[in-house]
C-alpha cells in the first residue's frame, strides 16, 4: 500500500515537466498523506492543474465519510471490481510525485521507513484514478487513488507492492480516452529498479504534521534509535 508521497518541486518545475498550468500557487510537500488536497492531471483537463483529495469513495456509494475511503487500488483487477471499472475506463489520472515511502518491518513491532526516487529525483508520474461524489452537505468533492502493482527489486525488499509509476511515453495515452484497455493494462507493471534509488529516512515522517525537508534526509537505520514503532 502507498500511504504517503512527496512533491518536493515548485509551481514552476511542475508546470515545465506536465506542459501544464497551474492557478494559483503551490509549495512543495515533503510529506503527503491521505485526505488531503493534491495537484492532478485529468484525462478531462490534461493541460490545467486539478486538486483533488487523496481517498476515493466508489461512484456506486454516496455520503461515505473520510474513514471509509480507499487510498490505493490494485492492478490485477482495476477493470474487473465494479468499484473501479468505471473510473479507470473514463477517469484517469496522473498524481505527480517525486518519490514515496515505504516501511520495512524489522521484527514484530519496529519499522524503518524507506523513501524512493527516480535516480535523477525529478519529477515522474503514478497512475491514478479518479471519482467525483457527493458529501453530506450535497456537495461535489473530487477524489483520487493510486494504483499499485508487484514490487520490483529494489522495492521488494522492503514492501510486497509499489504505486506504478508510469514512463513520460505513456503518460499521455494513459490520460487518452481513446486508449485501448489492452494497451492500458500494459502500462500498470513495475518500474524498472535499475532506474530507481531509494535509502532509510528518518521516523520523522512517521506523522504527518512533519512535512518539512527534514523527512527527506538520509538516515542510517543504526541510528534511528528504535523510533520505529512511531508508525503504525
Amino acid at each position: 500500500m502507498c500511504e504517503r508521497y512527496s512533491l518536493n518541486k515548485s509551481k514552476t518545475e511542475l508546470e515545465e515537466r506536465f506542459q501544464a498550468e497551474m492557478l494559483g500557487d503551490f509549495k512543495p510537500r515533503y510529506n503527503i498523506a491521505p485526505t488531503q488536497l493534491l495537484p492532478v492531471l485529468t484525462s478531462e483537463s490534461p493541460k490545467g492543474f486539478s486538486f483533488f483529495y487523496w481517498g476515493i469513495t466508489p461512484d456506486f456509494a454516496k455520503n461515505k465519510p473520510v474513514s471509509q475511503k480507499l487510498i490505493n487500488a490494485r492492478v490485477e483487477t482495476i477493470n474487473q471490481k465494479i468499484s473501479f471499472k468505471s473510473s479507470f475506463e473514463k477517469r484517469r489520472c496522473l498524481i505527480p510525485a517525486d518519490g514515496f515511502f515505504e516501511w520495512k518491518r524489522i521484527g514484530k513491532k519496529t519499522k524503518t521507513p524507506y523513501r524512493f526516487t527516480l535516480l535523477d529525483e525529478g519529477l515522474f508520474s503514478f497512475a491514478g484514478i479518479w471519482e467525483e461524489f457527493e458529501n453530506e452537505k450535497g456537495e461535489l468533492n473530487h477524489t483520487f487513488l493510486i494504483l499499485t502493482t508487484e514490487p520490483n527489486g529494489l522495492v521488494k525488499d522492503v514492501y510486497e507492492r509499489m504505486p506504478v509509476i508510469l514512463t513520460k511515453e505513456n503518460e499521455k495515452k494513459w490520460l487518452d480516452p481513446y486508449t485501448s484497455e489492452e494497451d492500458l493494462l500494459k502500462m500498470l507493471k513495475p518500474y524498472q529498479a535499475a532506474e530507481m534509488l531509494s535509502y532509510s529516512v528518518s521516523p520523522l515522517v512517521n506523522q504527518v504534521l512533519n512535512d518539512t525537508p527534514s523527512v527527506l534526509k538520509k538516515t542510517s537505520p543504526t541510528d534511528q534509535f528504535g523510533n520505529y514503532t512511531l508508525f503504525g
